[in-house]
């Protein structure tokens, strides 16, 4: 089957486990994926299977007329390929489950698009500890010196204020808790990367 998986997260909430522990997850919404394309190494040089996700009201051309050849009346949000991982090759035009995909209990990395924070300064933005609170207290959260006098210009890379968050993210060692087939519903221990309602991927792996 495929390497990875497509889910849009919702929000978090707590379970208890059948020892009385209580754990925080992240409840998301797993629908089944759309093959539209198989991908194979004699053709394309690489086997990969893309999949349509997701909804838009107004697909633009390309995908409208893509989708009018396969014969598939859907109107996906956009498509992601993923690798191969089994002999079993689905058709086009099949759908695929989060649960022929992933188990419980298993160890997933998940790769999203971190929330947006606009202009933020170094100790919110890299962590910076705060200077003394001795003086003037317009300074505390001030970097402090961005370079010696040699070479008399500020290091490429520096850390300083600026811009925060809206970067792709992705956070390891994550565990699948639960997967809920009738509902589409999948829950994954601790927080996930991005807003409410983003898409996020999956894949196996620590």
């Amino acid at each position: 089957m495929i390497s990875g998986f497509l889910v849009k997260k919702g929000r978090m909430t707590s379970v208890y486990t059948p020892e009385g522990k209580r754990i925080g997850v992240t409840r998301c919404v797993a629908n089944p994926l759309v093959v539209t394309q198989v991908k194979t190494s004699q053709k394309d040089g690489y086997q990969s299977v893309q999949v349509a996700y997701g909804f838009k009201k107004r697909p633009n051309k390309a995908v409208s007329e893509k989708l009018s050849k396969l014969k598939l009346d859907i109107k996906p949000k956009s498509f992601k390929e993923f690798k191969l991982t089994t002999d079993q090759i689905p058709e086009v035009g099949s759908n695929i489950s989060v649960d022929s995909v992933f188990n419980n209990g298993d160890s997933v990395r998940i790769t999203g698009i971190s929330k947006g924070r606009g202009f933020a300064g170094v100790v919110k933005r890299h962590g910076f500890k705060k200077q003394p609170l001795l003086g003037a207290s317009n300074y505390v959260r001030r970097p402090g010196s961005i370079g010696a006098q040699t070479p008399s210009k500020v290091v490429k890379g520096k850390k300083m204020p600026g811009h925060f968050g809206v970067e792709t993210t992705t956070i390891s060692g994550l565990e699948i808790f639960s997967i809920n087939t009738e509902t589409n519903e999948i829950l994954i221990k601790g927080s996930v990367p991005g807003s409410f309602n983003s898409w996020v991927i999956l894949k196996k792996g620590n």
